[in-house]
């Protein structure tokens, strides 16, 4: 094939929803044109045999976010971006939290306005609901859906949680307009229960923050709102599966047919609960909800995502800083349940994952670019977005496959301040990334722009089974 084009990826294994492709990629206008054979082109990027990826598209993001306990995210919208860049993560949906009395309106708009500011990748928002109580609240929510903002995140836990009749009342107004409900499930008053047994006994260190969400609270919460999926017809999101059993609720709801799918994020995988038992405090920096389970869970996870009962692989990057004004603002004697949850995700999650699928015996390259860019893309309706193929935006990672890098303490590109995977090498790495056809990442240097991210438009609610669920 002779057809010019602005630039052209030479010579790397490309990876698209149809199989691996050993040729050249051609990029015209910011999207892809042409895959396979020899193409020509005004700027030629040499991969020399390395794997040609879609950039990745974490759904799953806090950015800029108060806690429910009134800490503040560490990362601004530009912080946050090039740590997503820099990682191999080229679009991203974060949160759009309404805080108490809050007009719906009023909150996308104060985002909106952020991202524009500093977003240096791709973005959409899920909208999270604490307040429908609030004047305007039907209308608000109608109006954003249809303005594009077509997920929407509520809590069935924290003091943002909603009652389960204020579920189905939002559960319901989604289904009228066309939106994805995402849910935080894990049951209040097992957790309630759970954490003032603990802090009774005088187990109040983050080492017992584990005890403190059993996994009974995540399975009654999933298979619940699996129940209500099914009763209204709604298509629900269930976020950060950490256990055996809730997998295995998945799996039960889908073959029943409710319309529910499912993620769960590289600390489940990888993590077990140990890393929190550390002197003082230090726990605190692995510490995030649910929390890390036992081997025995990962192993669950891990064939849950092979036989497809368990759909993508988000982050949920939920950035504080070691000191006092993140995981230690309640000061030196606080109890497990003062210190804010989350770890930073957004720039180790597809090297981990790239690691751990790529190995012999692993689920391969075509499951990892499934995984942590196809179904996110396709499940949220991100157009454009997740897979190598013509006419797509030509978000592009060039993977070398060899390349071995341990984590160190503080080598992340966020505004965190530490690394929980240090020590830890992880082998492939994002050597080039590339957003609409231009070089953000490129040998470890940044080029991005702040502002220079595009929201992304979701025109209809995207959910019907992707082409795997379907075969399998």
């Amino acid at each position: 094939m002779t057809t010019e084009m602005d630039r052209v990826i030479r010579g790397g294994r490309v990876v698209t929803p149809d199989g691996i492709i050993d040729g050249d990629l051609g990029i015209r206008d910011g999207t892809i044109a042409a895959i396979g054979g020899r193409i020509e082109g005004a700027e030629v990027i040499d991969a020399g045999g390395h794997w040609v990826m879609p950039g990745g598209v974490d759904v799953h993001a806090h950015i800029e976010q108060m806690s429910g306990m009134g800490v503040m995210n560490a990362d601004t919208f530009e912080t946050a971006t090039r740590s997503a860049a820099m990682g191999g993560t080229t679009s991203v949906i974060s949160f759009a939290a309404q805080a108490r009395g809050e007009p719906l309106a009023q909150t996308v708009a104060a985002y909106q306005a952020r991202a524009r500011r500093g977003a240096m990748i791709d973005y959409a928002f899920h909208i999270t609901v604490t307040d429908p109580a609030v004047a305007g609240f039907r209308d608000d929510l109608a109006m954003l859906i249809k303005a594009g903002h077509r997920s929407l995140k509520l809590f069935t836990t924290y003091n943002i949680k909603l009652e389960d009749d204020q579920i189905l009342a939002v559960m319901a107004e989604a289904r009228a307009h066309g939106a994805l409900v995402c849910v935080h499930a894990e049951t209040d008053a097992i957790l309630s229960h759970a954490r003032e047994s603990l802090i009774a006994a005088g187990r109040s260190r983050p080492r017992d923050h584990a005890a403190s969400h059993p996994r009974l609270a995540e399975i009654d919460a999933v298979e619940r709102m699996c129940r209500f999926a099914a009763y209204l017809d709604q298509p629900v999101m269930l976020f950060h599966i950490s256990t055996t059993e809730g997998a295995a609720a998945m799996r039960k709801a889908r073959a029943e047919g409710a319309p529910v799918w499912a993620e769960t994020c590289p600390h489940y995988l990888l993590m077990t609960e140990d890393v929190l038992d550390r002197p003082g405090l230090e726990g605190a920096k692995w510490m995030c909800s649910p929390p890390q389970r036992q081997k025995a869970d990962q192993r669950a996870l891990w064939q849950a995502l092979a036989q497809g009962d368990l759909q993508l692989v988000s982050s949920d990057h939920a950035p504080y800083r070691y000191d006092d004004t993140g995981k230690l603002s309640a000061g030196p004697d606080a109890r497990f349940h003062q210190i804010a949850n989350g770890l930073p995700g957004l720039e180790t999650r597809l090297p981990l994952m790239f690691d751990a699928m790529m190995r012999e015996g692993g689920l391969g390259p075509e499951m990892f670019a499934r995984l942590t860019a196809t179904a996110p893309a396709q499940t949220y309706g991100l157009t454009g977005k997740g897979a190598i193929s013509a006419g797509m935006d030509a978000d592009i990672v060039i993977w070398d496959a060899g390349k071995s890098v341990t984590y160190g303490a503080d080598d992340l590109h966020d505004n965190v301040g530490y690394n929980p995977w240090e020590g830890r090498t992880v082998t492939g790495w994002p050597v080039q990334v590339m957003l609409r056809g231009k070089t953000l990442c490129k040998g470890g240097a940044f080029h991005g722009t702040p502002g220079a991210g595009r929201w992304i438009d979701r025109p209809h609610l995207a959910t019907r089974p992707t082409q795997y669920e379907e075969e399998t």
